[in-house]
Formats: C-alpha cells, sequence, structure tokens
C-alpha cells in the first residue's frame, strides 16, 4: 500500500480496497431511481480511506477521452442530470485553478496546479462529449434546468448551516420557474413535449416568476459561512451549488445568441442575467478568507466526493465506469493538495475537513414534495438587506423596485413567452398563487417609484 500526505489510500491497490471492491461487487442492489448502490457505502463518502491513481496514469488518449454520446431518446434523465452537473464542476475547477495561478507566489504551486488542472481539463471534455449532437440546445436546456432544480432541493434538504439552506431554498423556486419558461419555448420553436427530457421526475409548472426576479446589485449581498466552524457539508453543497450555476450561466450565454428566433433570444439573455445573479449570491456565502490552496484542496475534494456520488446511483454501466474512474484521479488531486498546504502552509488537511466521513452523499431524485412545500411556504419572499423578508414587509426605498421598472420597460420575454405556448403548458401560469404573487410585486414597485422624491 502507498501512503501519501494527509493518510489516503495511493496508486497500489490495498487490500481493505479490493474487499470493498469485492463488497460492492457482491451487495450492490439497483435502488428506486435505477441506479446501483452498495448497501453500507450509499449515504456515505470517505476521502481519506478511498483508493486513488498515480497521476502519471491519468493523462488520456485522445480515443479515451472522447467518448461515444449517450442517445437522447434511451437516457435516463438523471443520467443527463449527472452529466450536466459534472460538467460545470470540472469547468469550475479549471477556472478556479487558472486563477490560483497567477496569484499564487509559489513556483512549486504553480506547476501542481497546472498538473492537475491538465487533468481536470481532459475530464470536463470526456463528460461534456457524452451529450450528443443531435440533442438541441433548448433540450439541453432542459436538462440544466432539471439539474437546477433537483440539486438544490438535494442541498437544501441536508445543509446544516440554516442560513445557507434558506439561501438555496430561495433561488429553488426561481430555477423552478425557469424550467417551466423554457418549457414553453420548447413547446414554441420545436412543438416538443418537456415530459420527454424531465421524463415526470420533476414537475414542470411556475415557480416565483421570473419577471419579478430582476433585481439591483446590492440586493444579491449575503452573509458568507466561517470557514473554522462551518461543517464540511456545507462548504462541500457551497462549491457544488456555485459549480452548478456558474455553468448554467455559462452555457446560456454562450448558446442564446444561436436561436434566429427573437424572443428565444431574448429569453435567453434574461433568464442568464438572474443566473448571473445566482452566481453572485452563492459566491458570497463563501468565506474569503479561505487561502488559496484551501480553496483548491475543498474543490478537488468536492470533485472526488461528487464523481462517487454519481457513481452510487448511475444506471448506465459504461458511464458509472467513468464515474468510478474519475473519483480515483480526484482522490490524488485532493492528496497533493493537502501535502502542499502540509509543505507550504503548515498545516494538516484532517483538521480543514475535520471529518472523516462527507454524509449523506448528493443525489439526483425526485423532490416533487420538497419543492412544493417551498412554494406555499416562500413564494412571496424577496431579498433585503442580506436577508429574506416578505414583499410586503420591503422598504419603499428597495433598491430592486426601481432596478425591476427599468428591466421590464419594454416588456418581459418570460410571459410573452407563455402566450406563444400551447394552452396546456399556458394556462398553468394562471394559477391563483402565481397570478397574486405577480400582483403584489406590482403593486410594491408602483408604491415604491411613488415614493421617489
Amino acid at each position: 500500500m502507498v501512503e501519501t500526505p494527509g493518510g489516503f489510500r495511493g496508486a497500489g491497490a490495498s487490500r481493505s480496497g479490493r474487499r470493498l471492491c469485492r463488497r460492492i461487487a457482491e451487495n450492490a442492489r439497483t435502488d428506486e431511481f435505477g441506479g446501483v448502490m452498495e448497501e453500507d457505502e450509499m449515504a456515505q463518502f470517505r476521502p481519506f480511506d478511498m483508493e486513488g491513481m498515480p497521476i502519471e496514469e491519468q493523462p488520456m488518449n485522445w480515443k479515451d477521452m472522447v467518448p461515444a454520446p449517450y442517445d437522447k431518446k434511451a437516457v435516463d434523465a438523471y443520467t443527463r442530470t449527472r452529466i450536466i452537473l459534472m460538467n460545470g464542476i470540472e469547468n469550475n475547477a479549471v477556472l478556479m485553478s487558472h486563477a490560483i495561478e497567477r496569484m499564487h507566489p509559489d513556483p512549486e504551486v504553480k506547476k501542481a496546479m497546472a498538473l492537475m488542472r491538465r487533468i481536470d481539463s481532459q475530464q470536463q471534455e470526456t463528460v461534456n462529449w457524452l451529450n450528443p449532437a443531435d440533442q438541441s440546445i433548448i433540450e439541453t436546456t432542459l436538462g440544466y434546468e432539471q439539474v437546477a432544480v433537483d440539486l438544490t432541493a438535494n442541498l437544501a434538504k441536508n445543509e446544516p448551516d440554516p442560513y445557507v439552506k434558506q439561501t438555496l431554498d430561495f433561488a429553488l423556486l426561481e430555477d423552478f420557474d425557469h424550467l417551466y419558461r423554457y418549457s414553453c419555448l420548447y413547446d414554441y420553436i420545436e412543438g416538443g413535449d418537456p415530459e420527454a427530457i424531465v421524463q415526470g421526475k420533476t414537475e414542470v409548472k411556475p415557480g416565483r416568476p421570473t419577471s419579478i426576479e430582476h433585481r439591483h446589485p446590492d440586493d444579491s449581498m449575503r452573509k458568507h459561512y466561517d470557514k473554522d466552524t462551518a461543517d464540511i457539508k456545507t462548504k462541500m453543497n457551497y462549491i457544488t451549488i456555485v459549480s452548478g450555476e456558474q455553468q448554467t450561466m455559462l452555457y446560456y450565454r454562450s448558446h442564446g445568441f444561436m436561436y434566429p428566433d427573437e424572443i428565444a433570444r431574448q429569453l435567453y439573455a434574461e433568464i442568464a442575467e438572474i443566473e448571473e445573479q445566482h452566481v453572485t449570491q452563492y459566491g458570497l456565502l463563501g468565506d474569503p478568507n479561505e487561502t488559496m490552496l484551501e480553496k483548491m484542496a475543498m474543490m478537488e475534494l468536492n470533485e472526488a466526493y461528487l464523481y462517487h456520488s454519481c457513481a452510487q446511483t448511475e444506471s448506465d454501466p459504461r458511464i458509472k465506469g467513468i464515474w468510478e474512474n474519475f473519483t480515483k484521479m480526484e482522490v490524488t488531486h485532493f492528496s497533493e493538495c493537502a501535502r502542499l498546504i502540509k509543505k507550504i502552509e503548515g498545516r494538516d488537511i484532517q483538521d480543514l475537513v475535520k471529518a472523516d466521513v462527507i454524509e449523506p452523499l448528493i443525489v439526483f431524485e425526485q423532490n416533487k414534495d420538497y419543492v412544493n412545500s417551498v412554494i406555499d411556504a416562500q413564494l412571496d419572499l424577496a431579498p433585503n438587506n442580506m436577508e429574506f423578508v416578505r414583499m410586503r414587509d420591503l422598504p419603499d426605498d428597495w433598491a430592486s423596485f426601481g432596478y425591476q421598472r427599468v428591466m421590464n420597460a419594454k416588456g418581459v420575454p418570460s410571459e410573452e413567452i407563455v402566450g406563444k405556448a400551447g394552452r396546456e403548458l399556458a394556462e398553468r401560469d394562471q394559477a391563483e398563487n402565481i397570478r397574486r404573487v405577480k400582483q403584489e410585486m406590482a403593486r410594491r414597485v408602483e408604491m415604491g417609484m411613488a415614493a421617489v422624491p
């Protein structure tokens, strides 16, 4: 067995690692979501006990790097969402590593970041290339929003920090609405049924209306957790949601212009701006006092945690193998970050993680009851002074009243697209709670403008 800094099991296949593999093979079962899990290990991630892969063995040749895509007509919806999520996770890892190399003075750190980043880059291409060419932009977009809904719900349900949980719940209702607005676009431009994408696992109906989500940047400010007292699960949830929302923002920014239809172009622009708001608010939840190496270590730990999570519920054996292989790679990357932290900062990684187990795993599953409960309780919430209050309790000088009036002055694409969708889909926007919250925001905007001298 190869011992590496921080107590990891490295390249050599340890006896305990082989025993774990045998137990997984012997005790595997199919779960209610169509995935395969091992009874005892399903809900846990033990980073200090996991087998890694020597980094010199990690580079891939071109044939291995570019796998065959899935069949969009046969793929499970949650296989698609895992691919979308892990693409975003890898993109964030690469972007963060580039930022660190530009700011960290130590040549050894720069060299280590370059090596790990090259592997992360190859992993990103492998994952993203699993998407098929015949899956249209809007079909992929519906997958992105299904990620946003069911990922955010899973994180919120398992978040130990009340403020972070509230922030997740708040944005959950906005991404839920985005799924509905894009479903209307799918019906309009392709005559497509969103159920072909979400497969009945995620409801398609309005949440907090996109038209009332537009807020002044001041109202995106959030409190951050304390790096020294925050639970490791909070840190993992934080990195996961920032990475996922950032990827969504980048996808809409880089693909929305490709449609010739004016309303489609406008809708992508509108929702891309909300995703930027979400990236801002989520990003601010993290402690800025973490060192650059600490942030990178948490990022690599998050990658391993998520690949392991994906592998436990993946129903496609070929893709499950990718998740398992990449888990080993990321365990080694985390080990390398631990070595650098020990050498350069004199700190032990276990003192930063403060846990041998991270649980539960982050999984894609149906969250209909949870989402509906949040809609019932929080539809009319709005952020003010880094807290969440009822719209009726907002001050008349709330900065977002004026901002929203400017943004919506010439019409709102997310409202206009509903009128272009089929009758059954469009009528969902007439639900009493949705009409009421729109009316309340319109009333408060007018009151706020009347109060301006």
